[in-house]
């Protein structure tokens, strides 16, 4: 089956409803009252359901795509995220890097995902999206204008999940070869209260160390260790030798 609508999209999905998948879900991703997903509605689908149909979607206008991403349920959002991710990457090729033509669809595609940054309102969204789209975005051409200003707004916002898509880009720039993107929102959001952005940060600063070079990492948490989360600190050093992660919490 091949979908071009965001209404067949839209049905085939909510026909796939699993309740007892559902209840874990809600689980899974903190939609009490209180939690940081609250509210939050799932169909009960899991990602390789959802990728399968990402799979079949053929001739989807994008401007169709906000009609999933602004839709209620988590799993449609993640569809609409993963169309933006599978449109973009095919504007990626060396043969399109600088093809005027090309650079003008990849920012709309960032334009719509800057947009719709509300609508990936769960740690999964952001992290299936940000590095492919944002992230690798900001290693090709752009006529979007200053692409640090752009990114230090989601950094500044008062979004959570703004504020880790910021953060969580930079997987694609440390895996692209340039670590500054890395180091500036690490930095930024050092202190950030929440346990998730500990976790991101943590993570990111470990992608940095393994694409750019361990000493590098290494740089950073002499200047920083002493004051940084605990758990960005163990996150940050998982791929370091038994004696030296020691030291490091130590």
């Amino acid at each position: 089956m091949q979908f071009s609508t965001a209404k067949e999209i839209i049905s085939q999905m909510e026909s796939m409803r699993n309740e007892t998948q559902r209840q874990g879900l809600m689980r899974f991703f903190k939609t009490g009252k209180g939690d940081y997903g609250e509210g939050d509605e799932f169909l009960g689908l899991k990602v390789p359901q959802t990728r399968a149909i990402v799979k079949q979607i053929s001739h989807l206008p994008l401007e169709a795509v906000p009609e999933l991403l602004n839709n209620r349920y988590h799993e449609i959002r993640l569809c609409g995220f993963l169309v933006l991710v599978k449109y973009f990457e095919r504007l990626t090729t060396k043969r399109l890097h600088d093809d005027a033509k090309a650079i003008g669809q990849r920012d709309a595609i960032v334009g719509m995902y800057l947009n719709h940054a509300d609508c990936a309102n769960n740690w999964d969204l952001v992290d299936l999206s940000a590095p492919r789209i944002l992230g690798h975005w900001l290693m090709l051409p752009t006529q979007l204008g200053d692409k640090r200003a752009i990114v230090d707004a989601l950094a500044m916002s008062d979004n959570l999940w703004r504020q880790r898509i910021s953060m969580v880009c930079t997987w694609m720039t440390n895996r692209l070869g340039d670590p500054s993107w890395c180091l500036r929102y690490a930095e930024m959001h050092l202190q950030h209260p929440h346990d998730l952005m500990h976790k991101a940060v943590g993570w990111m600063l470990r992608e940095m160390g393994k694409h750019n070079g361990m000493d590098l990492l290494r740089d950073f948490l002499h200047k920083h260790a002493h004051h940084m989360p605990r758990t960005t600190l163990r996150y940050a050093i998982e791929r370091m030798p038994d004696d030296e992660r020691k030291r490091w919490m130590q």
